[in-house]
């Protein structure tokens, strides 16, 4: 009877899932439509508009979207003791907003501050909104899965809303329209949020609500103090943008931390609980594999789509270089919800995959995608573009592997996490993405070659001392082009093949071990 009871919905369902799911999706959408605006504008606008090098904008890039997935650590720690999930959501959207706004200024100062905002406010939005959607569901409800495929949709509606417009609409008319229509879609998210609250009934609030609202700093209450540091804490984050070399030595010491507050607290809790402990930590460190090369996305990727990509449709309509982004989150909007589908029917027939052994699975999909770019060897145009079907398919097979590890992994810490450590460990997972995140700005960086090819300005020279004719220097200056682009898609195509190795061999090794690292999970599917 009593397990009978726990499988009983907590709240009245809408189309099978609880209503409060769609209003955490809509309010996340608005959330992915800022970040994938503001991500997928930033690394353009750097080498473009600040006329940062391709280097320095990978280093910033890696370090901003570092910081974006480090802060829910601290921010899912802050609403488990003093703040709860649903103010931590509401204070991060403001600052997220406020952080779009700020980009407006037009220097690289105000885009520094505004992204250490952002930063801010993503720490208590990211990891707190996704504890919120695993509170809507008991842990052995077998729709929860299913839920948080569908909460993953929401990411990805708002992430290609983000490509079609707010990248479209900074590329083409000025990258301040796009950064602030970034900044509306973060209210509209705030709004739909507050608006939605009776939905979650009381999940989410204050743990100790009578606290909260009590004075310990002078006339400051607890909340009003938490407000202020965040404000004040953005300082340090530009500093750490700007100063992006000590990002690397600041991870390695954060993940220490956290995976030994982890053990201790697994050890604490008993051999279930530490083997639990253990496997998050391991399917974290796949995850920072996983993430790092997908991230490419956003950098070298991004910047091969400029450079060697033909993005002409038909002859009719030349996508821009930051919409090749847009395949990601269509891809994951076609097939979102047919995953959803999927592993509640093989878990029907007992043929569900275990954890690990999606991991496994993703990280070769993942593989197969950059081994496709060999293709470019052989379909590149005279100007050494190659086709879109490509990138298309590299973003696809990219997509498939997410699909496998993003919404399951999400599913997988609150299935994993005790009451008590719900927000630190799903802010520990957001550290994964960090690392993720700072290892794949590093790893793009292979993509760029800094020689850079004389040979125009030495044939000009050549010509005008030497004894060839006009005809024959206008040749050589048009061939001396050739291989600085030949060299850039060879360059591309070899890294990327590089990480479609390691992905797939390591991808093969996750599956050959899946059944002795689900032991560690006691039973959680």
């Amino acid at each position: 009877m009593k397990e009978a009871a726990n499988a009983t919905p907590r709240y009245p369902d809408l189309f099978g899932h609880p209503r409060g799911l769609y209003l955490l999706f809509l309010t996340e959408m608005w959330e992915r439509f800022c970040y994938f605006g503001m991500r997928g504008l930033l690394v353009l606008y750097l080498t473009k508009a600040l006329f940062q090098g391709d280097d320095q904008a990978f280093a910033i890039y890696g370090a901003y979207t570092a910081l974006v997935y480090m802060a829910p650590v601290l921010g899912g720690r802050l609403a488990d003791r003093i703040l709860g999930y649903r103010i931590a959501v509401m204070l991060g959207a403001v600052l997220m907003a406020i952080g779009e706004f700020l980009i407006l200024g037009g220097s690289q100062s105000w885009l520094y501050v505004g992204m250490a905002a952002i930063i801010v406010g993503n720490g208590y939005f990211k990891a707190n909104i996704s504890s919120l959607v695993g509170k809507l569901y008991t842990a052995d409800d077998p729709r929860r899965d299913s839920g948080f495929t569908i909460f993953y949709i929401g990411v990805n509606v708002g992430a290609l809303l983000a490509t079609l417009v707010v990248v479209w609409v900074g590329e083409r008319f000025g990258f301040k329209y796009g950064f602030g229509l970034a900044g509306i879609g973060m209210l509209l998210g705030l709004l739909i949020f507050a608006a939605g609250t009776k939905y979650y009934k009381e999940e989410g609030r204050p743990p100790r609500p009578e606290t909260l609202h009590a004075k310990v700093l002078g006339p400051l209450t607890q909340l009003q103090l938490t407000v202020l540091l965040s404000f004040l804490s953005i300082p340090l984050l530009y500093l750490l943008v700007i100063y992006n070399t000590v990002m690397g030595i600041l991870l390695i010491l954060t993940f220490l931390f956290v995976g030994y507050t982890l053990l201790k607290e697994g050890i604490r809790g008993g051999r279930i609980l530490r083997d639990r402990m253990i496997i998050f930590i391991i399917l974290c460190l796949f995850n920072v594999l996983f993430w790092a090369l997908f991230e490419q996305a956003g950098s070298s990727l991004t910047l091969f789509a400029d450079r060697n990509v033909n993005r002409n449709i038909l002859g009719i309509f030349e996508m821009t270089a930051g919409q090749t982004q847009f395949f990601n989150p269509f891809f994951i909007v076609v097939m979102g919800s047919l995953f959803s589908m999927l592993w509640v029917k093989l878990s029907e027939h007992n043929l569900n995959p275990n954890i690990p052994a999606k991991f496994g699975y993703g990280i070769i999909l993942l593989g197969i995608g950059y081994l496709i770019t060999r293709f470019g060897l052989f379909t590149h145009n005279e100007a050494y573009l190659v086709p879109l079907w490509i990138i298309i398919a590299i973003y696809f097979f990219h997509t498939v592997g997410e699909l496998f590890i993003s919404p399951i992994g999400l599913s997988m810490v609150t299935k994993l996490a005790p009451e008590k450590l719900s927000g630190t460990l799903m802010g520990a997972w957001f550290l994964s993405f960090s690392g993720s995140n700072f290892l794949g700005g590093q790893l793009a960086k292979l993509t760029h070659n800094s020689e850079r090819i004389p040979d125009i300005a030495a044939s000009v020279e050549t010509v005008i001392t030497g004894t060839q004719a006009v005809a024959t220097n206008a040749e050589t200056v048009v061939t001396a082009t050739t291989p600085a682009a030949l060299e850039s898609l060879t360059r591309y195509i070899d890294v990327y093949t590089s990480f479609g190795l390691i992905a797939v061999a390591t991808g093969l090794v996750v599956l050959i071990l899946s059944t002795r690292l689900n032991k560690l999970m006691h039973g959680i599917k």
